[in-house]
């Protein structure tokens, strides 16, 4: 669905909050990585299913609840976005500002944070409660909620902000071998409002996470399968930093056509085309654009699919497209009111290799069904 360009920005800008009490996390971090021998491998036979900011179809996005539900609902990859509190703190938490996910407006005792920031990359200002403005502790008293009214209510005020340990211990401590799928988000406006000691970045916090879990190893290697992760970001010049330091898979998110790249500003066309493959190849294992990029919609109809998928292939790159929803205002009109059979279209038409979902148990029944059906 075609957005404004000030809406888009909102939405692709703002953060959401999620996590459990204050004081003593109510899913304890792990004093060392969780590697069970006995535990169910990762698969690697299908598309993998990624479990948008969890399952949050179901249970407001990013928060502990809604990744146990991806977990048991059989998602392979719980996806989230990491930003920072101003105190330099990790968090999970999709957009920059606090006002659509959360119930900070109902605290007075913030009422004067409210902030105006550019985004020159986009040309636009954005006004709201912004993430880098609340300590740690300011943002595990708020609450989240539903980001959409016609999902599920039931669940809101329940939950708190997670931090990126928090979330890290719940793939760790599943029953079976779950990956991670962390995004870099927005690190440009990050690394411009919060400073960590020893000039520090963003990314260099966010690995050191990561390394600190025990989270090593290229694509596919013995140590990756034991803790699988992918790393996303928007910022191609944020995936080549990481490259020099870790060799852990990385995926180039690709957004709408109408805004170009927040480090680097370069459009749609140019990042996809074969010769910027052939150079972010060096870099990453896959690309994750918008679904409607790779098949254009008009009037809410499929149109003709474009060659990214098979070129992208053609480079050895995976394709991870965003974000695949079940309620019918989300449903192309081709699917007849049906996610499988959108499922089915995207698998075994357009050949990806991953799908971000909000509805996880509903691609795991796909798939199981499909596997099932072909034997």
């Amino acid at each position: 669905m075609k957005m404004p360009l000030s809406l888009w920005v909102v939405q692709f800008v703002s953060l959401s909050l999620i996590g459990g009490c204050v004081g003593r996390p109510f899913y304890p971090l792990p004093s060392k990585p969780l590697v069970d021998k006995n535990k169910q491998p990762m698969q690697t036979f299908r598309p993998y299913n990624i479990a948008h900011r969890g399952s949050n179809g179901e249970i407001p996005e990013e928060t502990a609840a809604a990744y146990k539900r991806a977990i048991e609902e059989g998602a392979d990859f719980i996806e989230t976005d990491i930003l920072s509190s101003k105190d330099g703190h990790l968090v999970c938490f999709h957009d920059l500002i606090l006002d659509l996910t959360t119930d900070i407006a109902a605290h007075k005792e913030f009422a004067d944070r409210k902030r105006t920031y550019k985004f020159e990359y986009a040309n636009v200002t954005v006004t709201g409660f912004f993430i880098v403005d609340f300590t740690l502790k300011e943002l595990k008293s708020l609450r989240v909620k539903q980001r959409y009214g016609f999902r599920d209510q039931q669940y809101n005020g329940k939950y708190s902000i997670i931090t990126f340990e928090e979330f890290i211990s719940i793939a760790l401590d599943a029953p079976r071998v779950v990956g991670i799928y962390p995004e870099i988000k927005d690190p440009i406006f990050i690394n411009k409002h919060v400073k960590w000691a020893n000039a520090k970045k963003f990314e260099d916090k966010f690995l050191q996470t990561l390394q600190k879990y025990g989270y090593v190893g290229s694509y596919l290697s013995k140590k990756w399968m034991k803790q699988p992760v992918f790393i996303q970001c928007f910022a191609p010049t944020s995936l080549i930093y990481l490259s020099n330091m870790t060799n852990l898979p990385k995926i180039l998110l690709i957004g709408d056509k109408s805004i170009p790249t927040q480090d680097t500003l370069q459009w749609y066309d140019e990042i996809t085309s074969d010769s910027y493959l052939d150079f972010i190849k060096e870099y990453v294992v896959g690309i994750g654009p918008n679904k409607d990029t790779i098949v254009p919609v008009e009037n809410n109809y499929l149109l003709t699919p474009t060659d990214l998928v098979a070129r992208a292939h053609s480079h050895n790159l995976q394709v991870h497209p965003y974000t695949y929803r079940n309620e019918n205002q989300f449903l192309h009109f081709n699917f007849h009111q049906d996610p499988y059979a959108e499922y089915e279209y995207w698998i075994n038409e357009i050949t990806v290799d991953g799908l971000f979902t909000d509805f996880t148990g509903s691609l795991h029944n796909f798939q199981e069904l499909s596997s099932h059906h072909k034997l």
